[in-house]
């Protein structure tokens, strides 16, 4: 008999330790340490046939540079975030909250590469009449198509050597199980050894697979960690499951820019995509005081969206900042710059800011628009109709330049918006646009002027 040995493993991280303990030494988390039976001859190797590879060392000059194939997913949106489509042989991880639309999305993908590929989509949640109901809620139905109900992974594996599919999709990992790792199925092990159990199918057969994974309450990816090492692109859905809007954003891809974002909305036929996300987020504008307009940019793509301040006095020390659209550091940080070089006294106010849609915004190029929007809100005095402010502020109140200030500026034209307020370095480079007042500054007591 092979030979077995008992470790605890924790199920947040993967660490493992020879005996219990209660908070885990790697992560630091309590009470998640299971005990996990393993045999001693499971192979933790992983042996790479790729098509057409010479199994030997070659000087990296002398690779030839081949343009890598690709596939459409039938989802403009979800091709932007992959990096221009599917490649064959990659392994996809996609993860969110329960319900934000990962199995909808995958089966209309399916759908589509099903029309002239080979597609197997394994279901280990569900049975196939729901995926049949599911197939006709959201218009995917394929005559191609072939789905298999199935978590054991030795039989997934049988009926893809059968079928030799071009896109297989794995719905979801946390069910998955090999039989001969003595673990519950979700547990550290079972999504690890079968994690790269997949990597060995799509490399060596040149199938691009799709994981479909859970995450945890506090919003993480549900198994270990070095699940997000073994794949080539992780793919994270952002978003409330009651929101309108979903966002999926790359936080991996060895394919593509992770800078790109796919816009989604949530409509009864399952998640369609939004190519033109910016009037939809300002559809609802309202010329009111602590309102202000700012595009961003995600990787190529600029996208205009809402900033709400509210300030307010209070009476309770110390006063509330409260956000989940952006950092609240950031936003102290600009409270300061306004009290110290405006002489607003806004230290003692709650403070409370909002991204209108859900959207979250982390870069330096929405500095001037949050502390016009905080001003505007103290003061009570709302920003001029069509107007758009964008800039990067520094500790002493000067806007400093920021990059893409050209592409930011033709998406504000294109959606009608006459006054655009940029850094005075920008001016430059933006040029003179039609129909648009160009306010350029160089501090936010400049930029409130002219926008207030």
């Amino acid at each position: 008999m092979a030979k077995k040995k008992s470790v605890f493993v924790c199920q947040e991280c993967g660490y493992d330790s020879p005996k219990w303990v209660g908070k885990c030494p790697g992560c630091g988390a309590w009470n998640t340490m299971v005990e996990e039976i393993i045999k001693s001859d499971i192979r933790h190797g992983l042996s790479l046939e790729l098509k057409g590879e010479n199994h030997t060392p070659q000087l990296l000059s002398e690779i030839s540079l081949t343009k890598t194939p690709r596939f459409s997913t039938g989802s403009p949106e979800l091709d932007r975030v992959l990096g221009g489509g599917v490649i064959p042989g990659s392994l996809v991880l996609m993860v969110g909250d329960p319900g934000v639309g990962k199995s909808s999305l995958n089966l209309r993908v399916c759908a589509y590469a099903a029309r002239d590929r080979k597609v197997l989509y394994v279901t280990g949640e569900e049975s196939l009449q729901q995926i049949r109901m599911r197939a006709e809620r959201i218009n995917a139905l394929s005559d191609t198509m072939k789905v298999f109900s199935e978590t054991d992974m030795e039989r997934i594996n049988m009926q893809i050597e059968r079928e030799k599919p071009d896109l297989l999709v794995i719905d979801s990992i946390q069910t998955i199980f090999r039989p001969d790792i003595q673990s519950a199925p979700g547990s550290v092990s079972q999504v690890r050894e079968c994690a790269v159990e997949l990597l060995r199918i799509a490399k060596s057969m040149a199938i691009a697979v799709f994981i479909i994974g859970h995450v945890t309450k506090d919003g993480t990816l549900a198994g270990p960690r070095v699940l997000e090492h073994i794949v080539d692109t992780v793919l994270y859905f952002e978003g409330e499951r009651n929101a309108q809007f979903r966002i999926l954003r790359a936080i991996k891809n060895r394919f593509g820019s992770t800078n790109e974002i796919g816009l989604f909305e949530m409509r009864d036929v399952g998640l369609v995509d939004v190519p033109d996300a910016s009037k939809l987020f300002l559809s609802e504008t309202v010329i009111d005081s602590g309102i202000t307009i700012a595009p961003t940019v995600e990787g190529t793509r600029p996208l205009l969206v809402e900033i709400q301040a509210l300030v307010a006095s209070t009476p309770y020390i110390p006063p509330r900042r409260t956000s989940d659209c952006v950092d609240i550091k950031r936003i102290q940080l600009l409270l300061a710059v306004l009290e110290k070089r405006l002489n607003l006294s806004i230290g003692a106010c709650d403070v409370y800011v909002k991204i209108a849609g859900g959207i979250k915004i982390d870069e330096p190029a929405c500095d001037l628009a949050l502390c016009v929007a905080l001003a505007s809100s103290f003061m009570n005095k709302a920003v001029k109709e069509k107007t758009v402010i964008f800039g990067e502020v520094g500790l002493s109140g000067e806007v400093r330049a920021v990059n893409g200030a050209d592409i930011r500026v033709k998406e504000a034209c294109k959606l009608g918006f006459t006054n655009i307020v940029i850094p005075q370095k920008n001016v430059k480079v933006v040029g003179k646009m039609q129909k648009a007042k160009i306010f350029g500054v160089n501090n936010v007591r400049e930029a409130l002027k002219a926008a207030l």
